[in-house]
């Protein structure tokens, strides 16, 4: 590891396989705490590169608990987190909403590095339990239409990294690689990102791929659709910047979003915005991500019939009963 340091204090970049390489000696555990932190600190205090997320990831691939659920037509939404925005669980709230549409998900997340609550702390608080047998999230997926990775049992380089990130407690390029490395593999993913530099390295490497990929960065900073603002969108042969308005919803502020100080504090708005006590605004930007990952699913259905789609699931019920066939499956 010293010899990469050194090199990469020359100001210099990895290449595609030495990245590969680098991190797959990381996640087999053959560098020290303070090794992988200040390798970690390169790529928080200059950009990184394609060649080098790109080897990142191969090396995630190469070595995570592949779990096969080509069958069901899975989708993730993942943001990358690291906005500093401290919003309530988005994403992880539009998956049951997209969940209750009809459209299975996969959802890959963690727990919180650099926010006080990550999709994996307030599944666990409402009493998920996590695993990464393929039976029993087949079993999950099946009975409520959506199943959860817990990223540190699929992919021992997070394991390996994560008192390192969590005593760090700033976004890293492992936030950049989370969407990325969903065990499934899958097909159909919306990926939300922090920076406008991050949408195009994103857009690149997704290009390569046979997914079929929403990227949205909302354009005052946000990781998702935030209402709070237009929204740039890229996928395969779309790239458009979306007002609220657009989509038949009102601009919002960022206080309306905001996700408490506690996975206590987040896991009451979860619960009040899917039994309908939720405000107007934290519903309009639930629908908004729920409603572009329908769209992303099914874009020949147009965006506004995406978006009466979520507002159908979240209003009914869909997305609440999701949620709790979720949690009883995998506890039974």
């Amino acid at each position: 590891m010293k010899e990469i340091l050194n090199y990469l204090f020359e100001y210099k970049y990895l290449d595609r396989q030495t990245a590969r390489e680098v991190l797959t000696n990381l996640a087999r555990g053959k560098y020290n705490q303070s090794e992988m932190a200040a390798f970690l600190t390169v790529f928080i205090m200059r950009s990184i590169t394609i060649q080098e997320l790109a080897g990142f990831r191969d090396a995630m691939l190469d070595l995570c608990v592949h779990i096969d659920l080509d069958e069901y037509d899975v989708m993730d939404l993942c943001g990358t987190g690291g906005d500093g925005k401290d919003t309530f669980n988005i994403s992880t709230l539009a998956s049951f909403i997209v969940a209750g549409s009809g459209q299975m998900v996969a959802k890959h997340g963690n727990n919180a590095v650099s926010s006080s609550c990550g999709s994996s702390n307030l599944l666990a608080h409402l009493g998920y339990q996590f695993t990464n047998d393929r039976e029993k999230l087949i079993e999950i997926l099946e009975k409520s239409g959506i199943c959860y990775l817990h990223a540190p049992l699929f992919h021992p380089a997070m394991k390996n990294v994560a008192p390192v990130r969590k005593d760090m407690g700033v976004k890293t390029f492992f936030n950049m690689l989370g969407p990325m490395v969903n065990p499934t593999f899958l097909k159909k993913q919306i990926v939300g990102v922090f920076s406008l530099e991050l949408a195009r390295l994103y857009a690149y490497l997704y290009q390569q791929t046979n997914a079929q990929y929403l990227i949205i960065h909302s354009l005052d900073g946000y990781d998702e659709v935030s209402l709070t603002g237009s929204f740039k969108i890229i996928g395969r042969n779309d790239e458009s910047i979306i007002s609220p308005e657009e989509i038949g919803l009102e601009h919002l502020n960022p206080e309306q979003l905001s996700g408490g100080e506690t996975v206590e504090d987040s896991a009451k708005i979860f619960i009040n915005i899917l039994e309908g006590k939720g405000t107007k605004a934290q519903n309009q930007v639930a629908i908004a991500n729920a409603g572009m990952a329908l769209y992303c699913s099914h874009p020949e259905n147009g965006l506004e019939s995406s978006m009466a789609e979520a507002r159908e699931s979240l209003e009914s019920g869909k997305a609440l009963q999701a949620l709790k066939k979720f949690v009883e499956a995998s506890q039974n």
